[in-house]
């Protein structure tokens, strides 16, 4: 099981503003603001994304090194999916794959897949 993920962004307040709303569908927000400081010596500065008491998505600042990272998200529900795909366009995704089934992966599978191509 996953606890959590970093990923490196050019341009945080950018993206905390496209993950705000890219991921407030699912119920996921910003909640904190981890100074690096405060960890062991090197430990980056982050910007925690969670849900239901826990924060499991971190962005950080750094070197951006083209398709290093892909992250899928759970959701409960077509609906969610539909409106988490809806929202990441709004804010300035590139598609992939819009809502539908993703048969190559699971007849039941049914998933939305986008790009955040200015991280």
């Amino acid at each position: 099981m996953l606890d959590h993920v970093f990923i490196s962004v050019s341009d945080v307040a950018r993206s905390i503003a496209f993950y705000e709303a890219a991921l407030a569908p699912r119920g996921i927000t910003h909640v904190i603001n981890y100074d690096g400081k405060d960890g062991p010596r090197g430990h980056p500065d982050l910007k925690g994304f969670g849900a239901n008491g826990r924060v499991f998505f971190w962005l950080r600042d750094g070197v951006v090194e083209g398709r290093a990272a892909h992250v899928g998200f759970v959701a409960n529900g077509t609906t969610q999916v539909d409106a988490a795909f809806a929202a990441a366009m709004a804010a300035g995704a590139s598609e992939v794959h819009p809502p539908g089934a993703q048969l190559h992966y699971d007849p039941r599978y049914y998933a939305a897949q986008v790009l955040d191509r200015r991280l």
